[in-house]
């Protein structure tokens, strides 16, 4: 088995990663492979929602992105991880969770489904927890299962040197780590064991506006 991290810092090895390593290190310990992946620090586009993705089966801008999506599918779980930027994630890890997420719903790729995610968010002060639940949110909206630490998964440091200092917040990763191990063997011991995944339906999309027009004319 094997987790895939997302470092979503234009830094390739500051602090963000430091935190990744933390998990990934013990994620090694506990039997479960961890791969790094690094979006880069040159320019990422927004979705244009040119919904190109449902033919192409990749977004139409082939950058990291596509990069990422091409090795998603064989991962079995995914750790996001963005530095604070102005208390929000990342405007490059946005631009890339949301053409990433959408791209492959397009395209029917699936690569998500069922997969344990986790967000790790690092900072110099504040900004942090908005970051967390921005993250998440990519996750349960793509019945995707969060796995959770005994703290939000951040940690705190100007400098990955400061990072290293943030005893709480590596040994949360660690903790964030061990969950992530201990889910997966889980979820491997169910489907040997005949668990079915559970029944799926088709999508409903209900539009607000149309339904309230619609009431408002019948009374």
């Amino acid at each position: 088995m094997k987790v895939l991290l997302i470092n979503g810092s234009p830094h390739e090895k500051g602090c963000t990663y430091t935190a990744l390593m933390e998990v990934a290190t013990t994620l090694e310990k506990e039997g479960i492979g961890a791969d790094l992946f690094w979006i880069g620090n040159k320019p990422l586009p927004g979705c244009i929602a040119c919904k190109s993705c449902v033919e192409k089966k990749q977004c139409v801008f082939n950058d990291r992105v596509n990069d990422f999506l091409a090795i998603a599918a064989n991962a079995d779980g995914f750790v996001f991880g963005s530095p604070v930027h102005y208390a929000a994630a990342s405007g490059a890890i946005t631009s890339f969770m949301d053409r990433a997420f959408y791209a492959d719903l397009l395209a029917g790729q699936q690569s998500f489904y069922l997969k344990p995610a986790a967000a790790v968010v690092s900072a110099r002060r504040a900004g942090t927890t908005a970051t967390f639940d921005q993250l998440n949110k990519y996750f349960t909206i793509s019945e995707i299962p969060v796995i959770s630490s005994r703290y939000w998964n951040m940690v705190y440091g100007a400098a990955p040197e400061e990072v290293k200092q943030d005893l709480e917040g590596l040994q949360t990763m660690r903790v964030l780590a061990r969950n992530m191990a201990w889910f997966l063997k889980c979820k491997e011991a169910g489907i040997k064991a005949g668990v079915p995944f559970p029944e799926r339906e088709e999508n409903i999309f209900t539009n607000f506006i149309r339904e309230w027009s619609k009431f408002s004319m019948q009374t």
